[in-house]
């Protein structure tokens, strides 16, 4: 692991991201930040442009990586812009940029996240009561082989503490 711990969050696109939603991505946005660690998003709308306002606003680092190959496509808020040019592929690289992972609601792009972190033994931590893929599958395995629970945490700042703790650093 890097010396600064890098923190993936997922969730709701602008189509799915309600002000619950959005105010909740933001605060766990603003708590990475404030917990020294970098907020990684794949640097839209939604979920992904609330916690980059958190983090920014928190005086943090937020890193976007997008799916197209146009820096302009990111939010506003990322500091950092990685465009992939790979779409949907481009998940993966998020979650293999990432040491942990943070889901705010969400839908199947979120899904797909949260299968490649399972497979790559990410920790993943839900947060509950936002709804979508956080709410369904919080408290839960994706199979059988029982490989990465999904850990919940019923506050933004809970989610932070846990995934944080998960990856052995209590800052």
């Amino acid at each position: 692991m890097a010396d600064i711990i890098q923190i993936l969050v997922i969730g709701h696109n602008d189509s799915g991201c309600d002000r619950k939603c959005a105010d909740t991505a933001y605060d766990v946005g603003f708590h990475i930040a404030k917990r020294k660690a970098v907020l990684i998003t794949g640097g839209m709308g939604g979920v992904m442009r609330a916690a980059s306002r958190g983090a920014r606003d928190a005086g943090g680092i937020s890193v976007g990586i997008i799916p197209g190959d146009d820096p302009a496509e990111s939010n506003e808020f990322c500091n950092v812009v990685i465009p992939t040019g790979l779409g949907y592929m481009r998940n993966f690289v998020n979650v293999h940029a990432a040491d942990g992972v943070i889901i705010v609601g969400g839908g199947a792009g979120t899904l797909s996240e949260m299968c490649a972190a399972y497979i790559y033994n990410k920790p993943m931590v839900s947060v509950q009561n936002t709804g979508g893929m956080a709410d369904q599958m919080g408290g839960k395995y994706l199979d059988r082989r029982k490989k990465q629970l999904i850990h919940q945490a019923s506050t933004p700042n809970g989610a932070v503490d846990k995934i944080l703790s998960l990856l052995g650093d209590s800052q």
